[in-house]
């Protein structure tokens, strides 16, 4: 990311995720029983993505929390929304999306399968 700190606020405050900060100053998102380690460009450490690259990355995130809500969330953070809420396939069959763009342009869908049953393979109500 370009810049951790700014990942950080954006990931906390938009989406609800929380911030974890290991011995080493070295931070990641958590998210139900997910986890996105990040890397500050220049500043990598090992091991890292092989050409690590801001505003490269395409991440899916599944909630159960209803996609208005997300939308709404979205729109009260002032984060623009680049389509939806769409009807989308994922890996568990039909979800409903919504995309968006993060600090560093990164492109963000999140989404929701709708089916209890489908949903119950959601670990946790987080996004």
């Amino acid at each position: 990311v370009r810049n951790i700190e700014t990942t950080c606020t954006f990931y906390s405050n938009v989406l609800g995720m929380e911030v974890v900060t290991f011995d080493n100053g070295r931070k990641a998102l958590t998210f139900g029983s997910q986890k996105v380690n990040l890397h500050e460009a220049g500043k990598e450490l090992e091991p890292k993505a092989y050409r690590p690259t801001p505003g490269s990355a395409d991440l899916c995130f599944t909630t159960t929390t209803p996609i208005d809500e997300v939308v709404k969330r979205l729109q009260l953070s002032k984060v623009r929304i680049l389509e939806g809420p769409v009807k989308r396939t994922g890996a568990l069959g039909q979800m409903t999306s919504v995309y968006f763009r993060d600090p560093d342009l990164n492109l963000i869908e999140v989404s929701n399968y709708g089916d209890p049953m489908k949903n119950r393979a959601v670990n946790r109500e987080d996004l």
